[in-house]
Parts: structure tokens; C-alpha cells; sequence
């Protein structure tokens, strides 16, 4: 008796769904090998562009100057075309930038880190979703945004409270006075505040991954939940919070309009917080439309050695997190 073995059209099987699959999944999986591969090329090789071709354009002034670029304190560009006539120091502005962004670190990071306690180890389930967004909305709102609130809310709420503390204090180099309106803290603080949810978010993250055996076993030896917090989870986050950190520290490096508008707009060297200076970004940000060829290329200068302080400042932060402990998934930011 004859056995048939073919299918309805004529003698040859039709190969099975899940061997097609796996010839599928082996043609996709060396694909997407190569698209990701890419993908991160490109992202090495539009960071390599950017600095070769803003280095390039700066060039002049960095050998007119040498070091004196970062470490002088005269700006006066000049108005050629061809040739480099002005002094290009940017010491000042480089100083403002720090001086408001290590204001905004030291005020948003005690901060952030408390937000994200309460929100994973205190708040009531009720309301924790909604503070949650809250928080995280803070991050959507354009820096232009916060400028023209401080502006208009923060610099008059908080003059008279810089005039008190300078009365009071200005024996003190750092609240000397006479305060201006705009100055040095006004723009820290702010700042601080607008990069508060991006390190509360980071390390909201952070906290929530440790483990809840853990937490039980410190409950169980009969520690308290402010012990649990302080010697047990705080601990354990520590690389994640300081890679949280750095990351606001970035963006409070590179922020333009808001610093722009309240740091008074005035390159000057000191340590008084009350006085006014600029920044880096907020420099190039005013000084750029109506800037000569010749201060252009001054101020594509510092834009160079802006992007090198956040090169610094994210290697810094790889560094320190690898000697405190691995961080994986958010935190590893």
C-alpha cells in the first residue's frame, strides 16, 4: 500500500512555523548587532566632529593666547575680520559657571536625595503617585520658564532677604555686600531648583532597587527606619547618588537662558555671592548675535573649554562611581 507523504501541492512539505522562526531570529539578531553598532558610531562620530570643527574655528585664539585663556581675567574683543586684535582671557567666565553650578549642587542634592527617601520609604501609597509626578513635572518646564519666574517672583521676593543676611553677616567675605538684584546666588539657587527632579528622579531610582531582604533583615535586628535609611540604604546608593550628581552638575555647567537672566551679566572674579557675574553659556547666549567674526571665534573658545570641564566632570563621575561599587540600570547614568 502506498504512503503518501506530500502535501496538497504535490509531494513536498511546507517547512514548520517554528523553524522558520529560528531562521528569522538568526538573521535578525546579527542585524540588530550591526544596527546598535552603528548607532553608537554615529554618536562617536558627531562628538568627534563637533570638537574637531569648534576646535578648529578656535584655534587662533588659543595660540594668541595659550594659557592666559583660562587663567587671565581680560576680555576685550576686537573687531577684525582676519586677524586677532582683542584680548580673549576668559577666567571670569569660567568662574561664574562654577561658582553658580557648585551653588546649585550644594543647595538641589540634599534636597533631591531627601525628596527621594520620602517618596520611597515615607510617603503614604495614597499620595506617593502624585507627588512622584509632581516632582518628575519639574524637569519638563523650559529653562526660560524658570528664568522669567525668578525674575519676576524670586529677585524681588528675595532682595530684602540677601540685604538681611549681608547686614548681618557681611563680615563674612562670601555675604559681603552691598547685594545687587541679580548676582551669584540668585542664579544658584534657581539653577539648584531646576535640576532638582533630574537628581531626585536618578536616585528615586537608585533607592527603590535595593533589596527588600535587606531593609527586613535591619528591621529585624531591631534598627529604626531613620537607622535603616541612614545605614543601610544610603550606603548601598552611594555610587548611584553621586552618578545622579554629576549628571545635574552637567546640566547646570551647560545651562544658558536662566543663568543669562539673573546672574546679572557682569564678568567679575570674587567670592561674594551677592555680587554679579556670567557664565560661560550665558556669555555666548547674549554676546553672539551682535559679536564680530573676531569675537565669535572668542566665543566659540569658550565654548570648547565649556564642553572639556563637562568632559572632566562626567569622567570624574565614571571614576568615582567605579571605586564606590557598580551601578546598573538608572543609575548607572
Amino acid at each position: 500500500m502506498a504512503t503518501v507523504t506530500g502535501g496538497p501541492t504535490g509531494g513536498q512539505s511546507e517547512p514548520r512555523p517554528g523553524l522558520q522562526a529560528s531562521r528569522t531570529g538568526r538573521l535578525a539578531d546579527p542585524a540588530f548587532k550591526w544596527f546598535v553598532t552603528g548607532a553608537g558610531l554615529l554618536v562617536l562620530g558627531i562628538l568627534a566632529w563637533m570638537i574637531g570643527a569648534t576646535t578648529a574655528d578656535a584655534l587662533p585664539i588659543f595660540q594668541k593666547e595659550g594659557i592666559r585663556f583660562i587663567t587671565g581675567t581680560a576680555w576685550d574683543p576686537g573687531n577684525s575680520r582676519r586677524e586677532i586684535t582683542g584680548t580673549y582671557q576668559a577666567l571670569p567666565f569660567l568662574w561664574g559657571t562654577i561658582v553658580t553650578s557648585v551653588i546649585a549642587i550644594t543647595l538641589a542634592v540634599p534636597l533631591a536625595v531627601g525628596i527621594a527617601l520620602y517618596l520611597t520609604q515615607l510617603v503614604p501609597a495614597p499620595v506617593k503617585r502624585p507627588l512622584t509626578y509632581a516632582v518628575d513635572m519639574l524637569a519638563a518646564v523650559p529653562s526660560i520658564v524658570y528664568g522669567l519666574w525668578a525674575i519676576l517672583f524670586v529677585v524681588p521676593l528675595l532682595q530684602p532677604v540677601w540685604t538681611a543676611i549681608s547686614n548681618n553677616l557681611g563680615f563674612i567675605p562670601l555675604f559681603a555686600g552691598p547685594p545687587t538684584v541679580r548676582n551669584f546666588f540668585t542664579a544658584g539657587l534657581v539653577l539648584g531648583i531646576m535640576i532638582l527632579p533630574i537628581i531626585s528622579a536618578v536616585s528615586r531610582e537608585v533607592i527603590a532597587s535595593v533589596p527588600q531582604e535587606e531593609r527586613f533583615a535591619a528591621y529585624s535586628l531591631g534598627a529604626t527606619r531613620w537607622e535603616v535609611m541612614r545605614h543601610v540604604i544610603l550606603p548601598r546608593c552611594r555610587p548611584g547618588i553621586i552618578g545622579a550628581t554629576m549628571l545635574g552638575l552637567g546640566r547646570a555647567l551647560g545651562e544658558t537662558i536662566l543663568v543669562a537672566l539673573v546672574i546679572g551679566g557682569v564678568a567679575t572674579l570674587g567670592v561674594r555671592l551677592f555680587q554679579p557675574g556670567q557664565s560661560v553659556a550665558g556669555a555666548i547666549a547674549v554676546s553672539w548675535k551682535e559679536a564680530s567674526p573676531e569675537h565669535q571665534l572668542g566665543l566659540i573658545a569658550m565654548g570648547v573649554a565649556l564642553f572639556v570641564m563637562t568632559i572632566i566632570v562626567n569622567v570624574t563621575a565614571r571614576l568615582i562611581v567605579a571605586r564606590t561599587g557598580r551601578v546598573t540600570g538608572d543609575a548607572a547614568l
